[in-house]
C-alpha cells in the first residue's frame, strides 16, 4: 500500500521500424511445442504439401467459472512470439537427433528457413469480452508453418485469459470503488505462472500487485507493507535505538518519536472511556507497538500496519491509532491498516469506529476514512459474502485463488484447420460441441437501440458485412430452431490484422497495457448486466448467417460417412 512503481508501461507498442522484441518469457522459443506439431510438419514436407495455404482458427468452446463472458488476453505475447520465430542451429540439431533417424536432411535446411514473413495474423482486440465459438485469432500461411504456431499460441493465450477472466470477475464482484491488489506471487505455479498472473490480472481490472518484477516489466503500480514476522521480530521498544523524525514540511525535528507515540496512545486509553468504544483495550502489545513506531520512521508519508499478530481490537488498532495520531501531529498522514485474519466484515466495522471516534474527539481530519485493507485467502464467494454481511473494507489484497484460477484449471482453447487451399474443412464430432465452424470467415458483434451488445455473428469471408438498420437473420451454428432476426444500430467488426508478416497489408498497432486494461474495464460496463451476474447469467448469443449455417451442414453431410445397417 506504500511503495508505487512508475505506472508508464515498459512493454508498450513500438515504432514500426524497430523490430519488436521477444516475448517475456525466453523459454517461449520454436522448441516450446508438441512433439507431434514436428512430425506432422515432417510428413507435410515429405508430402510436398508443407507451402499449402492453410487457415486455422483458434477459439474456445465453453466459458469458465460457471459464467458466460471471457476476457481474451495474450495477443501480445503471441505476436512478439511470431515477430522473432527463428530456430537455431541448436535446436537444429536437438530436433535431428530426437525425430527418426529415417527423417531427411533436406527437412532440417527447411527448419533453418523458417520464419512467420508468409504468415498473417487476425485478432480481436486484448481485452475485450469473448464468447465461445467466435475466432479469438484467424492464422493464415503455409500449412507446416502454422502447425508449429499451434501449441504456443494455445498457450499464451489459454492461461493469460483464464487468470484474465477470473480478475475481471473479482472485479465485478468487489464493485468499482475498491481497490484491488494482486499478491498472488508466492502461491502461483511457478514464475512465468507469478509473472503472468500479475500482469493479466491488472489487465483484468486490478489496481496493483505485489510483485516487484511485474512492475518492473510491464509498469504495474506496486503495493506491500510488512509481515508478521516484522513485527513479533521486535521484543518491545528499547530496540529503537534512533528515535528522531524531522516533520514533513521540514521545519522541526521531533527527538523522540516514541514518546509521541506512548503519550497518543495514553491519551487512547482515557479517551475510550468517555465515548462508546466503552474500555475495548487495556494494555496493548508493547513489541507490536515498537514495530509500528519503527516502521513509521522507516516510512512516515506511507505507514500502513498489519494489525491482526495479536489482537485486532485490543492491540493492533489502537497501536496503530498512536503512532498515525504522532505521525499526524507532525504533518504526516498514515495510510492505514491491513486485516489478514478472523471476521473481516465485523473487524473492519469495529476499526472503522474507532477511527472515527478519534476523528470526532480529536479532529483530526479524514481520520474516520483511514483505509483498511483485507486480505486472506479471499476468493469471489467471500467478497460476495462480505458484501452481503456490510462491511468497511476498502482495498483487498487477493492472492492464491486469483492466481491459481482454483475452480477452474483450464480455458480449453483450441486451434483447428478451417480451411487449406481455399477448401473450406471441416472436424465432425459425436460431440456437438466439438464440431468446427468451417472456411475463413468475418466475425461481427451487433448492437441494439441500449447499447448493449445482442449477438455475435460469423459470416462467411465473401458476405456482405451487416448493415446498421438492415434486419438480418442470426441462426445458432447447429441448432435449426434457435433462429432470430436482429436489426442491429451498430455493427462492430472483431477480427482485425495485428500481423501481416512480408504483405503490404495495414496492421494494428500493439497498445500498451495500461489501454488494453481500460479497454477491458470499458467492454465489461458496455455489457448487459444479466449476462455478467454470478449466479445464473443470461447466455449471449452466438451465431452464424444463414448463408453460413446452409454451407456448414451441407459440408458436414458431405463429409460424414453413411452408416449400412444389415
Amino acid at each position: 500500500m506504500e511503495a508505487n512503481s512508475n505506472a508508464n508501461g515498459s512493454m508498450e507498442e513500438q515504432s514500426s521500424l524497430s523490430p519488436l522484441r521477444g516475448p517475456t518469457n525466453p523459454m517461449v522459443s520454436p522448441l516450446l511445442t508438441d512433439l507431434y506439431q514436428f512430425t506432422m510438419a515432417y510428413a507435410y514436407w515429405k508430402a510436398g504439401k508443407h507451402l499449402d495455404r492453410a487457415v486455422f482458427d483458434l477459439y474456445f468452446r465453453k466459458n469458465p467459472f460457471g459464467g458466460e463472458y471471457t476476457i481474451f488476453a495474450g495477443l501480445e505475447e503471441c505476436i512478439r512470439f511470431i515477430a522473432n520465430f527463428k530456430f537455431k542451429e541448436e535446436e537444429i540439431s536437438f530436433l535431428r537427433s530426437t525425430l527418426p533417424p529415417t527423417c531427411e536432411d533436406g527437412f532440417f535446411d527447411y527448419l533453418r528457413g523458417i520464419d512467420c514473413s508468409d504468415v498473417e495474423v487476425y485478432s480481436i482486440s486484448e481485452g475485450s469480452v469473448v464468447f465461445p465459438k467466435i475466432p479469438l485469432l484467424r492464422v493464415e500461411g503455409p500449412v507446416a508453418a502454422v502447425q508449429l504456431l499451434e501449441t504456443p499460441f494455445v498457450n499464451l493465450i489459454n492461461y493469460a485469459s483464464l487468470v484474465a477472466t477470473n480478475a475481471a470477475r473479482h472485479r465485478f464482484v468487489a464493485g468499482k470503488s475498491k481497490l484491488l491488489l494482486e499478491f498472488g506471487l508466492r502461491r502461483a505455479q511457478g514464475p512465468d505462472g507469478g509473472i503472468s498472473a500479475s500482469k493479466y490480472c491488472y489487465m483484468g481490472g486490478f489496481d496493483a500487485t505485489s510483485n516487484v518484477a511485474a512492475g518492473k516489466l510491464f509498469g504495474i503500480p506496486l503495493r506491500g507493507t510488512h509481515s508478521h514476522a516484522f513485527v513479533s521480530s521486535f521484543m518491545g521498544p528499547d530496540e529503537i535505538v534512533d528515535k528522531a523524525l524531522r516533520s514533513c514540511d521540514g521545519s522541526v525535528t521531533c527527538e523522540d518519536f516514541l514518546s509521541l507515540v506512548q503519550t497518543w496512545l495514553s491519551k487512547l486509553q482515557a479517551f475510550q472511556w468517555s465515548n462508546s468504544l466503552r474500555g475495548i483495550f487495556g494494555e496493548t502489545n508493547q513489541s507490536e507497538l515498537a514495530a509500528f513506531t519503527s516502521y513509521a520512521l522507516a516510512f512516515p508519508n506511507n505507514f500502513l500496519a498489519l494489525v491482526d499478530t495479536y489482537d485486532v481490537v485490543r492491540s493492533g488498532v489502537p497501536n496503530f491509532c498512536a503512532v498515525a495520531l504522532a505521525l499526524s501531529d507532525l504533518g504526516y498522514k498514515a495510510v492505514g491498516i491491513r486485516l489478514d485474519s478472523g471476521d473481516l466484515a465485523y473487524l473492519s466495522i469495529e476499526a472503522r469506529k474507532f477511527f472515527c471516534a478519534i476523528e470526532k474527539e480529536f479532529g483530526v481530519t479524514s481520520f474516520g476514512q483511514m483505509a483498511i485493507t483485507a486480505s486472506n485467502d479471499l476468493n469471489e464467494e467471500t467478497l460476495d459474502a462480505l458484501n452481503k454481511q456490510g462491511h468497511e473494507v476498502d482495498a483487498f489484497g487477493i492472492g492464491t485463488y486469483l492466481v491459481t484460477c482454483y475452480s477452474q484449471a483450464a480455458l480449453g482453447c483450441v486451434f483447428k484447420l478451417v480451411e487449406i487451399n481455399n477448401q473450406p474443412r471441416i472436424k465432425l464430432s459425436e460431440d456437438v460441441s466439438k464440431v468446427s465452424i468451417p472456411c475463413k470467415k468475418r466475425c461481427y458483434r451487433l448492437y441494439g437501440r441500449e447499447g448493449y451488445p445482442l449477438v455475435d455473428i460469423m459470416t462467411g469471408e465473401n458476405e456482405p458485412p451487416p448493415k446498421v438498420a438492415e434486419r438480418i437473420l442470426c441462426r445458432h451454428p447447429f441448432n435449426e430452431s434457435k433462429r432470430a432476426y436482429v436489426v442491429p444500430q451498430r455493427v462492430e467488426e472483431l477480427l482485425n490484422c495485428y500481423w501481416h508478416g512480408n504483405s503490404d497489408k495495414a496492421k494494428e498497432a500493439l497498445p500498451p497495457l495500461k489501454k488494453i486494461r481500460d479497454r477491458c474495464i470499458q467492454q465489461i460496463d458496455q455489457m448487459r448486466p444479466d449476462h455478467m451476474r454470478r449466479l445464473n447469467p443470461t447466455p449471449y448469443k452466438v451465431s452464424v448467417s444463414a448463408k453460413l449455417y446452409d454451407f456448414i451442414h451441407f459440408l458436414w453431410l458431405n463429409e460424414a460417412p453413411v452408416g449400412e445397417l444389415q
